[in-house]
């Protein structure tokens, strides 16, 4: 849609989140170009839903000026892991055509082992043991232990219990080339199980 809504999908957060409005405009013609990069896989347009706070909550922190354009893709977590790595390697002329693409997700996203309210939280082993093995894979271009992260034991399911925050990783890596160096420009943790590490590919 040309002016995508503000959509504050979460509860039990302070007031201010609530009041947030990121009003970035949308592309019609990019919306357009990803369906076509994704076919025969058929993906709808939605002029309805607008920006939900996975898209708002880091793009207002990278473009607070809310001046670039915005689409957004809506995940199905139903699809295997490797549904969406493959999917997403489909996106890869994206790269060549002026866009950035952000996936947007934690590595590590453990609510219920989250320290409500406390400060000064240490990371729990399960989840800097995890951090560390997918830092090592992706360092080293090993995407398969990725893709296949349930098989990566019980670090792997704490560390990312519903894999909604998980997914989008792997559209970030099935954009990397030959080539591509990956670092990690922000790093950290907060309340003991949500990993505040970013991924980046490429310069």
């Amino acid at each position: 849609m040309e002016r995508p809504r503000t959509i504050h999908d979460f509860g039990g957060f302070p007031r201010e989140l609530y009041e947030v409005q990121y009003p970035a405009p949308g592309s019609p013609g990019l919306a357009a170009r990803v369906q076509e990069l994704l076919a025969p896989f058929e993906v709808a347009a939605d002029a309805s839903w607008g920006l939900d706070h996975g898209a708002w909550s880091v793009l207002v922190h990278v473009f607070p000026e809310a001046d670039v354009p915005v689409v957004q893709l809506s995940i199905d977590e139903a699809q295997p892991a490797a549904f969406h790595y493959n999917l997403a390697k489909k996106l890869a002329p994206l790269r060549d055509e002026g866009v950035l693409v952000i996936g947007s997700g934690n590595l590590i996203h453990n609510l219920h082992a989250y320290a409500w309210g406390r400060h000064d939280v240490k990371p729990f082993d399960w989840a800097l043991r995890f951090e560390e093995k997918a830092r090592e894979l992706m360092l080293g271009n090993d995407h398969g232990p990725l893709v296949e992260y349930e098989s990566l034991g019980r670090d792997a399911m704490l560390s990312a219990p519903t894999p909604d925050h998980y997914l989008p990783l792997l559209y970030i890596l099935a954009l990397q080339r030959d080539g591509d160096e990956i670092s990690f420009p922000v790093e950290g943790f907060d309340g003991g199980s949500i990993s505040m590490t970013s991924v980046r590919i490429g310069a």
